[in-house]
């Protein structure tokens, strides 16, 4: 058991005990109250997508301490680094950047080359580890907290998520502030806020990773369907794969 500003991190009762605490709160309020408990002891991994620009948004206007950390893969596409610089000078924060280890991905790109992960799921799941796991694995590491941009909507297996699981692979709680919020919720508070977001959402992308491995959505595709848009896979590149729910 790990004790984080005071509050005892037993992996059992407070699964529970915090899905209580925030229920019923606004977005705003529920990050205050994480951030009273945890401060910069909990993480918002941000791929500045409109989920994390909007928690990004409410953390720099509101002063909260919780940290705010990327991946940066090496293959994201330039609007997305642009998005980057455009965040940090509009709210003047500090964003950690995690890049893979460079040994691992020499060793990687020097066997299967550039553009493995077209070649089946699991070279495309190895890539993934090596450019995005392992690097967030390194992000997570002494955090208690690690808030997310997940919503309900944006794919089936995320439909009856909790806001709040504990992660077994990384030993830590994550929350899930926007989890109840809908597509066209998200779009009106970014709009209110004014908030930058990234300039591939006007040509077709709703969800935007590495370039090789994103395309554009037709009219009626789900919005996850342009990720690894050659495989019939789940749709998840394993940072959001071992949690425990609460109960």
């Amino acid at each position: 058991m790990a004790v984080t500003k005071g509050y005892a991190m037993d992996t059992n009762k407070p699964l529970i005990d915090w899905e209580s605490r925030t229920k019923g709160l606004s977005i705003t309020d529920a990050l205050k109250t994480v951030n009273r408990a945890f401060g910069s002891s909990a993480v918002l991994t941000t791929s500045f997508g409109k989920e994390d620009q909007y928690i990004t948004h409410l953390i720099a206007i509101n002063a909260l301490d919780i940290s705010i950390a990327t991946l940066d893969t090496g293959r994201l596409f330039e609007e997305t680094l642009d998005l980057f610089n455009r965040t940090r000078s509009r709210y003047d924060i500090h964003i950690e950047v995690f890049c893979p280890d460079t040994k691992a991905l020499a060793e990687l790109v020097t066997k299967k080359g550039p553009n493995s992960f077209y070649l089946s799921v699991e070279d495309r799941k190895e890539c993934c580890y090596v450019r995005k796991v392992e690097p967030l694995q390194r992000c997570l590491k002494n955090k208690a907290v690690w808030v997310t941009g997940i919503r309900a909507e944006q794919s089936a297996n995320r439909k009856n998520m909790p806001q709040w699981e504990y992660d077994e692979s990384n030993q830590i709680f994550k929350f899930h502030p926007l989890l109840h919020v809908s597509d066209q919720e998200l779009d009106e508070l970014l709009a209110t806020g004014n908030i930058p977001v990234n300039e591939l959402h006007d040509r077709g992308y709703p969800s935007i990773g590495c370039a090789p491995c994103t395309r554009a959505v037709e009219e009626g595709e789900h919005p996850r369907a342009g990720r690894w848009w050659w495989e019939t896979s789940s749709k998840e590149c394993g940072l959001h794969s071992t949690t425990v729910k609460a109960h």
